[in-house]
């Protein structure tokens, strides 16, 4: 192949004037050439790679990429947890404590502050998957224990109005106006029958009073039964929930029905003599569970400790029922 000749014109003489290239010439527009060349490729190898990564570098992407999903998860589940935990706090504070009258926890308790410095320096020399898989067991672990707590938290509230519930309809006071304790006729336990004249159970008390005299519901409740009872006469029954129920018996009139709500102190019927009675008085039963009770221990918000114990020595009367 011929060898190209090249011209340039000269700026002085304006001819055109054979250019002559030197070796070290030569030398510097090939190693200029070769450094383009070099860079474009380098560049390009790059670009490849950052295009088409090997399967190692996709693997650690994808890795990379779950463990970020991970751990925005996690971040959420935290995010939750802190706001039962300060709802946890609140209720402690604002309720319990106050409750109980007793001193807030420190804050420093609460947040466990005492705790991290010991607990960084611990976590600081694991590799990235130990690391994430405890925290994820701490984690996982905290939430168990935190909503564990919240649902015990609940049950204490639901107690507690239960229990404030409970208190409004359980018996507590005398069906008969009887301050004085003149009308306690016949206590709980065995006694002579006033008709056969034999030792029979009692399983309640009768309170003496003329016919008329009312007859009070001794808690909140629900009449379950208005009728006659055979020996018992014309009789009441209250259901007050919670396992209790009471009896009123020997009734002249029974001025409720079936189904009516009735709170403590309402009047519900008036003292008689009917059924198996030889007078006019009230016979009174608290029931448990099905199971007769002695009425004696339900008397505890309308008589003083004084009259309470006056109470307790004349329930032990052997002597005759009215019924």
């Amino acid at each position: 192949m011929k060898k190209r000749i090249k011209y340039r014109i000269n700026p002085d003489t304006l001819l055109l004037e054979r250019v002559e290239r030197s070796i070290l010439s030569w030398i510097g527009r090939t190693g200029l050439f070769l450094l383009i060349g070099v860079g474009v490729g380098i560049g390009f190898f790059f670009l490849f790679l950052w295009l088409f990564p090997s399967p190692e570098e996709a693997r650690l992407r994808q890795q990379n990429r779950t463990i970020n999903q991970r751990m925005q998860v996690m971040e959420r589940r935290t995010r939750q947890l802190q706001l039962v935990v300060n709802d946890l706090s609140d209720r402690d504070r604002n309720f319990y404590r106050v409750l109980l009258g007793a001193e807030p926890i420190p804050s420093a308790e609460l947040t466990g502050e005492q705790h991290r410095a010991e607990y960084y320096d611990s976590i600081a020399e694991m590799t990235n998957s130990r690391l994430y898989a405890r925290l994820n067991q701490s984690l996982d672990q905290l939430e168990a224990q935190v909503y564990q707590q919240s649902a015990s938290y609940d049950d204490l509230v639901r107690a507690t109005k239960d229990q404030s519930r409970r208190m409004e309809c359980i018996p507590a006071i005398q069906p008969v106006m009887n301050k004085d304790l003149k009308r306690m006729a016949s206590g709980y336990g065995w006694r002579v029958d006033p008709v056969y004249h034999v030792r029979r159970f009692h399983a309640g008390m009768d309170f003496t009073a003329p016919t008329g005299t009312e007859v009070m519901a001794t808690g909140d409740g629900t009449v379950s039964f208005v009728g006659w009872k055979q020996g018992y006469g014309n009789t009441v029954m209250v259901n007050h929930g919670f396992g209790y129920e009471t009896l009123y018996a020997h009734l002249s009139k029974q001025l409720c029905k079936v189904g009516q709500k009735v709170k403590r102190g309402d009047v519900i019927a008036e003292v008689g003599s009917t059924g198996k009675s030889t007078g006019p008085h009230l016979h009174y039963e608290v029931h448990v569970q099905g199971q007769h009770q002695d009425p004696s221990n339900y008397y505890f918000y309308d008589l003083s400790p004084e009259q309470y114990d006056q109470m307790l020595r004349l329930c032990q009367n052997a002597g005759d029922m009215l019924d």
